[in-house]
């Protein structure tokens, strides 16, 4: 190992007593004893890591390669705040036929409400700025502008309308179907939508739609997807999938230090 790597162990490490006494302030009032927290810093290497990431003793974290994506995101949730104004929620990359699409929430809001589409898709265009894109988002549905109706299709126009209460400095419109949002040719049909060009921000209307996409997308369709990117901690940290090969360990490595300096 080069120099410049520092190697710490929680069964050794000189400051375990500041990150017990700093989970123990955050979780003694939702069950757990100092005993508890005590051991989840000797014996668990996410809450070890993420209290590290807390208390500025590391800039950055990425797990998940042994563990299930929601055991490690409570772990890190019990560690680390969100950050104020932001929501956490998962982003992935999509790479396919030399277009780029981010496409969310990948990872954590199973059925999310009207709000908190608004929410996401505020979040995803946010993330595709800071990644040099000029975000056009798209919200799906299996619907597009309000044919076939259904409840799922209402819960997209509705979040389009509270969009439409603020001031927002990107493009977005919906509800629509995904060939829609990406194919300027089916587009032609919709002379009123408000897309100027196919979308570079894809917001699903659930989560498991958007994990059954990206995993056919790759699986399928050739593509390469990265993530889901972890967004809206006030810390940087990533999940990998889990039995993560060392590209996607080295992809997740380099976007939490991207986060760190953004």
């Amino acid at each position: 190992l080069g120099g410049d790597i520092e190697i710490t162990n929680a069964a050794i490490s000189k400051r375990n007593s500041a990150y017990v006494a700093y989970l123990y302030e955050r979780l003694q009032r939702r069950g757990f004893l100092q005993r508890d927290c005590q051991r989840l810093i000797n014996q668990d290497r996410n809450h070890f890591a993420a209290s590290m990431v807390a208390l500025g003793d590391a800039d950055a974290m990425v797990t998940g390669v042994t563990r299930n994506f929601s055991v490690a995101l409570e772990d890190i949730r019990r560690c680390i705040d969100t950050k104020p104004g932001h929501r956490v929620m998962g982003i992935s990359l999509v790479l396919a036929r030399g277009r780029t699409v981010l496409v969310a929430d990948t990872a954590v809001t199973e059925m999310p409400t009207s709000g908190e589409l608004a929410e996401i898709t505020i979040e995803a265009a946010r993330l595709a700025r800071n990644l040099g894109y000029d975000p056009r988002v798209a919200l799906l549905a299996f619907s597009t502008f309000g044919q076939p109706p259904g409840e799922r299709s209402q819960r997209v126009q509705e979040a389009v309308r509270l969009l439409d209460e603020q001031r927002l400095d990107f493009e977005y419109d919906g509800e629509m179907a995904a060939d829609v949002a990406l194919n300027m040719e089916l587009r032609e049909a919709y002379p009123f939508c408000r897309l100027s060009g196919p979308a570079n921000v894809l917001i699903m209307p659930a989560f498991h739609s958007a994990s059954i996409a990206t995993k056919l997308l790759m699986e399928l369709g050739g593509a390469t997807v990265i993530g889901p990117m972890l967004v809206g901690f006030d810390r940087s940290v990533q999940i990998v999938p889990l039995a993560a090969n060392d590209a996607q360990l080295v992809n997740m490595a380099a976007i939490a230090a991207f986060n760190v300096s953004a």
